[in-house]
């Protein structure tokens, strides 16, 4: 069962400003409070092949997933997966300029890659639930970057 959810945020900043927040992986904790710690699993420049271990508190609990930059052009769009528990996630960013600011539009997707029957009944039951509790904190995560992004200016 695939699940998916957009959500846009308008920014008070430029595009490029909003991209070095959205990118600084290491600085992420500060940014965003549902993120605990960052480990980089790779050295250089943000870009595709970019790979970090993630750990944030969801439902409770600290949970750690391990990420990678998919695809990345700068300053417009980036593709961010994860894959965890039979799942593939996926989280698209992308930036428009408007209004002298920056629409920020995030569209997250998740899919079971290898669903056994219980696994397809729980995504079922339980869809809708996670769904909404992403979709909650993910408009948290944006409402932040548009906070940092906006101190920068």
């Amino acid at each position: 069962m695939d699940q998916s959810l957009s959500l846009t945020q308008h920014i008070q900043a430029s595009p490029q400003t909003v991209w070095s927040v959205i990118t600084d992986i290491e600085g992420a904790p500060a940014t965003l409070s549902g993120v605990e710690s960052v480990q980089l699993l790779t050295d250089g420049p943000y870009g595709a092949g970019t790979r970090w271990r993630e750990t944030r508190k969801m439902f409770g609990r600290s949970e750690t997933v391990e990420m990678w930059v998919d695809q990345a052009e700068p300053p417009r769009s980036t593709v961010v997966r994860a894959n965890q528990g039979g799942a593939d996630y996926s989280t698209r960013f992308s930036l428009v300029p408007r209004d002298g600011g920056t629409d920020l539009t995030l569209t997250f997707g998740a899919r079971m890659s290898s669903p056994t029957a219980a696994g397809r009944l729980m995504a079922a039951l339980l869809g809708r639930v996670g769904m909404a509790a992403s979709r909650k904190a993910l408009a948290r995560d944006l409402a932040e970057i548009a906070a940092k992004a906006e101190s920068l200016r």
